[in-house]
């Protein structure tokens, strides 16, 4: 098997085409146009003036990452309305940005030649399905409800107004001074007044519910009872023993990120988050299909929402007695279609066995490292330093590139004064991560810069010392492929259980490269004992850092290390070459296609249009942009996309 260096690369860039466009863009396609150009390697690149969609590297990892809970709605709204218009200018700006070789992407691994496709032109052109524990595939394909007798009736969702559920949302939330709500009970019976107490109770867990009569009226009296606790903990006296306490259900949504799918979920639910648990998170530009679970919340109350909800589907119910953990999933099974493919039968044939049998570079892609001109990974390695005024600086100092006017702002601010109060009066979102070191630095003053950091989430700051791992892994990886080829040699790291051994000569034919790990940098992990254990050494006395000492003297910055396989071999993979002519239409049925009846669609024989229609499964921490990568010989890098794209225009 033969490594191939990364030289020439192109790609058809994504349109930022969704299925209902809002007036920009539908106003960007009108005046978009397309050119073909040619390179040296005889691949073709197809521009367009359109703004390249900066998601598209974000969500396309099959990677765990916690999230915090989700910044507030207004500051959402902030975000969502500052975008950037003009793609020229975009460009420009993306000329700061890193391209795969600044974080040590630059091998393949397949001999075969590249050729272009747009990824992502619809966001339906990206399905991700969850792989439990148990090996099985997650789909939505039962919207069914378990029967129980504890359940309320279905009148319980109606019979408050509009109004009522206002004031007792409030009451709720403890929102007004009120101490209970009052609702006047209109045609009082006894099964009217029966169902306003489950309501209450159902739609507003921490509320507790009386019956008083007033000026002979029947009023049902709403009051808190256990305070602000109430809220986090739903009461369990009023939820069945027999039943298990949570709420298993398969969630399908459609452009939306995992935490904002929930915090939509709890807002509708009148539920603080945390309530719900996950195994992995997912993209947001995609259809995704994962397992929830909620503690003590009905599969009636859940399956409710499928009437009210835009973008989300619930079904597969069911009571369990255990909540999911992060990482318990062996998974992701994945369905690309890559549109307006160049490559030729056989091309397309030699990328996809490739792919099938050796596999692609386990690299951690790039949305690993950020998209701006200060790459995640420097601040990772200024903490590890423990250089913390650099820290500071990185995060806060004016930066070159794409980013929110506010942001831009409020760096220009902190550059002239130095002043966290005058610099954080020009951010409107304050819960990103420059506004929480400003409140930081406000708090425990421009001395104390360490406390001021550990404001920030801890998964967020972990985030950055991770960034730095996966920077050396990449790197030391294309030395190791560079250096030694697809094949295990003497001094390779390989796994016996949880515990890596090295190869010795003797047993070197008993191992492929399948077999071969590398290790993140850490105090717990040996390195491979020929040169690119070397070369790891001269990679950190580089950074001013010790690899023989990788404690923190803060211990949440300390780092373990961990191994991880050089080459993954996706599983499950199929593959279709299909014609058609019309970009809109969607070129394969979706789960809740299949539920709802509509049927596969009627594609030409011979259309204007080729795709690539691709199946493959990952396991956790593997990343399909880099599948995608080794199968179309292509740059994933943002900067590296926009410049394909407005390269004809200057």
């Amino acid at each position: 098997m033969e490594t191939v260096e990364m030289n020439s690369v192109s790609l058809k860039r994504p349109h930022s085409e969704d299925d209902v466009a809002n007036a920009d863009e539908i106003k960007r396609q009108k005046i978009s146009e397309k050119s073909k150009t040619g390179n040296d390697s005889g691949q073709s690149v197809e521009t367009v003036t359109e703004q390249p969609d900066k998601s598209l590297l974000e969500d396309t990892k099959n990677e765990i990452i916690p999230h915090e809970e989700s910044e507030e709605q207004e500051d959402e709204e902030l975000e969502d309305s500052d975008e950037d218009g003009d793609p020229e200018s975009f460009a420009d700006m993306m000329k700061h940005g890193l391209t795969e070789s600044d974080v040590g992407i630059t091998k393949f691994v397949s001999s075969h030649k590249g050729f272009s496709g747009i990824l992502k032109e619809r966001y339906s052109d990206f399905v991700v399905h969850e792989i439990g524990k148990d090996g099985r595939v997650s789909h939505l394909d039962d919207f069914s409800v378990p029967v129980d007798d504890e359940d309320p009736s279905e009148e319980t969702f109606t019979v408050l107004s509009d109004e009522d559920k206002q004031r007792l949302e409030e009451l709720q939330l403890l929102k007004n001074k009120e101490t209970s709500v009052a609702i006047e009970v209109i045609e009082d019976t006894k099964e009217k007044r029966t169902v306003i107490h489950q309501a209450v109770k159902s739609l507003f867990p921490g509320l507790e519910t009386k019956t008083e009569d007033r000026d002979g009226k029947k009023y049902i009296i709403a009051y808190h009872a256990a305070g602000k606790k109430a809220l986090a903990n739903p009461r369990k006296h009023s939820w069945p023993k027999s039943r298990g306490s949570y709420c298993h259900f398969v969630l399908y949504k459609e452009n939306k990120d995992t935490m904002d799918a929930i915090n939509v979920l709890s807002k509708f639910l009148r539920v603080k988050p945390n309530i719900f648990s996950y195994m992995g998170t997912k993209d947001k530009r995609a259809i995704t299909v994962q397992e929830i679970a909620v503690l003590r919340i009905t599969a009636q109350r859940l399956a409710h929402l499928n009437k009210c909800l835009m973008n989300f589907k619930l079904g597969n119910f069911s009571y369990k007695n255990h909540p999911l953990k992060l990482g318990e999933l062996q998974g992701n099974h994945f369905t690309v279609v890559l549109r307006n493919i160049t490559g030729t039968d056989d091309q397309i044939e030699q990328a996809m066995h490739s792919l099938r049998e050796i596999g692609f570079i386990n690299y951690y892609g790039m949305q690993r490292f950020g998209t701006t001109a200060v790459p995640t990974y420097q601040i990772g390695r200024a903490i590890l330093q423990n250089n913390w005024n650099e820290v500071m600086d990185l995060i806060l100092k004016p930066r070159p590139g794409a980013e929110k006017g506010y942001l831009v702002k409020c760096r220009e601010e902190w550059a002239k004064t130095k002043d966290p109060a005058a610099a954080l009066k020009k951010l409107p979102v304050k819960r990103c991560v420059e506004g929480q070191l400003l409140r930081g630095l406000l708090k425990y003053g421009m001395k104390n810069i360490i406390s001021a950091f550990g404001i920030i989430p801890r998964n967020n700051r972990l985030m950055y010392i991770h960034s730095y791992q996966s920077y050396v892994w990449n790197n030391m990886v294309s030395k190791r492929i560079e250096e030694y080829g697809l094949r295990a040699v003497p001094g390779d790291l390989t796994l016996k259980g949880a515990t890596a051994v090295h190869i010795e000569e003797e047993d070197v034919d008993n191992y492929t490269i399948h077999d071969v790990v590398m290790p993140l940098p850490g105090f717990d992990v040996i390195y491979p004992k020929h040169k690119i254990g070397e070369a790891y050494k001269e990679m950190l006395v580089a950074d001013n850092l010790d690899i023989n000492n990788m404690r923190h003297k803060i211990r949440d910055y300390s780092l373990s290390g961990a191994y991880r396989k050089i080459i993954i071999r996706p599983q499950n993979v199929n593959w279709e070459v299909v014609a058609y002519d019309d970009p809109r239409i969607p070129l394969f049925t979706t789960d809740l296609d299949k539920l709802e009846g509509k049927p596969l669609p009627v594609l030409p024989t011979d259309g204007k249009f080729r795709a690539l229609k691709m199946e493959f499964s990952l396991p956790p921490s593997t990343y399909a942009t880099m599948a995608i990568r080794e199968v179309l010989k292509m740059d994933t890098s943002i900067k590296n996309q926009t410049q394909l794209n407005t390269t004809w225009l200057r």
